[in-house]
């Protein structure tokens, strides 16, 4: 049997928590000792008080007793010699207790020296505490009314910076969180409610969201699906009658010889337009579905949040529902893609000369009548236009700061001193224009009334310059924008200026088929006058705008 050495008995038993740094929870590592008595790894001690130095005062991360001046550090030889001879018989650090807060946890704020960490925050106190210290919120009656949420590093965020109090009401009017006595002092005569109040109506407009969301996913879903079994049909119908057309063709010989390759060189083009066209839409209803996957799990993840204020902090960034884009305008024809073309080049065959002198004609017809996706024309009359409304908001953070918005910020006001608004990179620095928040794609039609002089409206992709020179951010003179001038009655885009076709009433009615690449502007007054029609290929969603030295409204639709 083998005796242990001399007091190798005794390290054994000895508790490895006792030599272990409190900050990195190993055996130390070049002992040292502070004046309070506690010990840490040299470079631990030297990274924690680093980062003190900007506070001119240096604390123990074990007690917090505070030293004035940055204590000099030497090697405690006695502890190094004694943690050596602990490795030596083969004792480890201590291991880490999971119960104790670390880097990326929300650390109790009643526990003093090492914290335990938090199993809830309190909305009222506002603090976090371990499950020892949280105990009173569930013994005592006052505290026990106090709202509890999940452990949460952004409490700070709950508390106003100006009266110093929890900010457990909201402002309607400037759509931001306030404390009580915001709303009787600067926010006097404003819509207030409580935070929870507000929370409940836009959890339930949230939960509305979400199903319309799930529901334009399942439709299409399955308008996906219709495409891809149209796309089948193409290829086996154009295929078919490619094979049908040379058997007829080859029996007339050479006189025939000609014509069988232009009737296949026009299936194969229209065939491959068709396909091409149907699977563009595919591609876009797909890239479509994925996004409306991402803002579903955006709204399930903020639907989940406990606190009101984080929740309603966030709200307000979330992206605006639009119009699917495709799905609507699908309309399938009988998969009977390219059989009138067999029909015609059969009747050929019987007769020959005369039959291919006047029927050429009609078998190219036949050919190009192969549309798979049908395209609905733009309206006629107002109610027309009327059934594809949308009810557009302009976007504070987009607001040049001599504008003014109201009416719910859908009507903007030229004014002659600044608007105190935010700093914002989405904010137009140079010229008095504004944006939509929402992002317009499918068929939409919209009413600008507008007053004063130097009336732009206008449509413009998001990426468009917010500063710059004015042909990089002015509406109509870039190719990110379109605009109608209402003032002068002209239309530009790429800074290219053309006279629409009559004045400019003081209602402006204006459509988009975003697929289609259609853009109409109308006066509107007792009938429906077109101004401007653009036809063209639209690559990314668009937002409605404004440019004004007067005001405009975008109405609601009635």
């Amino acid at each position: 049997m083998i005796l242990a050495q001399p007091g190798e008995m005794e390290l054994n038993h000895l508790d490895p928590e006792t030599f272990s740094c409190s900050i990195c929870l190993d055996l130390l590592k070049d002992p040292v000792t502070t004046t309070c008595g506690h010990s840490f790894c040299m470079i631990c001690i030297k990274t924690h008080w680093d980062a003190e130095d900007q506070k001119r005062i240096h604390s123990c991360p074990q007690c917090r007793n505070t030293f004035i001046q940055r204590p000099v550090l030497n090697k405690n030889t006695i502890l190094a010699a004694l943690v050596d001879q602990l490795q030596t018989t083969g004792l480890q650090a201590a291991p880490a207790d999971h119960r104790y807060a670390g880097p990326e946890d929300v650390a109790c704020d009643v526990c003093t020296g090492r914290k335990l960490k938090a199993i809830k925050s309190c909305l009222v106190c506002p603090a976090s505490y371990c499950e020892k210290h949280l105990q009173p919120h569930y013994d005592v009656a006052p505290l026990k009314k106090h709202k509890l949420v999940e452990p949460s590093k952004n409490l700070q965020e709950n508390i106003c910076s100006r009266h110093d109090e929890v900010m457990k009401m909201f402002c309607r009017t400037d759509q931001k969180c306030i404390c009580y006595l915001c709303s009787v002092d600067e926010h006097k005569g404003h819509d207030t409610v409580s935070a929870a109040a507000e929370r409940t109506e836009r959890q339930r407009e949230l939960e509305e969201r979400r199903g319309n969301i799930q529901q334009m996913i399942q439709d299409q879903e399955k308008d996906v699906k219709l495409l891809q079994q149209e796309v089948e049909a193409i290829n086996r119908c154009a295929d078919k009658t490619v094979e049908d057309s040379e058997k007829i063709f080859t029996e007339l010989i050479r006189l025939l010889q000609k014509r069988s390759s232009e009737v296949k060189q026009q299936i194969r083009t229209q065939q491959e337009t068709e396909v091409s066209r149907v699977k563009d839409v595919q591609e876009k209803l797909e890239q479509e579905i994925t996004e409306l996957k991402r803002k579903d799990a955006e709204l399930e993840q903020l639907s989940h949040t406990e606190d009101h204020n984080q929740f309603l902090l966030n709200y307000p960034s979330l992206p605006a529902l639009s119009e699917s884009t495709h799905s609507s305008s699908i309309n399938i024809r009988p998969l009977r893609h390219f059989e009138d073309v067999t029909a015609a080049v059969s009747e050929l065959r019987e007769k020959l000369q005369d039959v291919l002198r006047d029927s050429w004609t009609n078998i190219s017809l036949m050919v190009t009548k192969v549309d798979v996706l049908l395209s609905e024309p733009e309206p006629k009359s107002r109610a027309g236009f009327l059934r594809y409304s949308c009810e557009i908001t302009l976007d504070p953070n987009t607001a040049n700061t001599k504008l003014v918005l109201s009416e719910g910020n859908r009507k903007v006001t030229w004014m002659v001193n600044y608007h105190s608004y935010s700093s914002h990179p989405d904010r137009f620095i140079v010229y008095y224009q504004v944006l939509s928040r929402e992002s317009l794609t499918g068929r939409c039609y919209w009413e600008v009334e507008w007053s004063g002089s130097n009336v732009f409206v206008a449509v413009a992709y998001k990426n468009i310059s917010r500063a710059g020179s004015w042909n990089q951010c002015t509406f109509g003179y870039n190719d990110k924008s379109w605009a109608l001038d209402c003032s002068n009655s002209t239309f530009g885009y790429n800074n290219i200026w053309t006279s629409v076709s009559g004045p400019v009433s003081s209602r402006v009615g204006v459509y988009l088929d975003h697929r289609a690449g259609i853009l109409s502007f109308y006066s509107v007054s007792e009938t429906m006058t077109l101004l401007h029609r653009v036809q063209t290929r639209f690559t990314q969603p668009l937002l409605a705008g404004v440019l004004v030295g007067g005001s405009a409204e975008f109405c609601k639709p009635k």
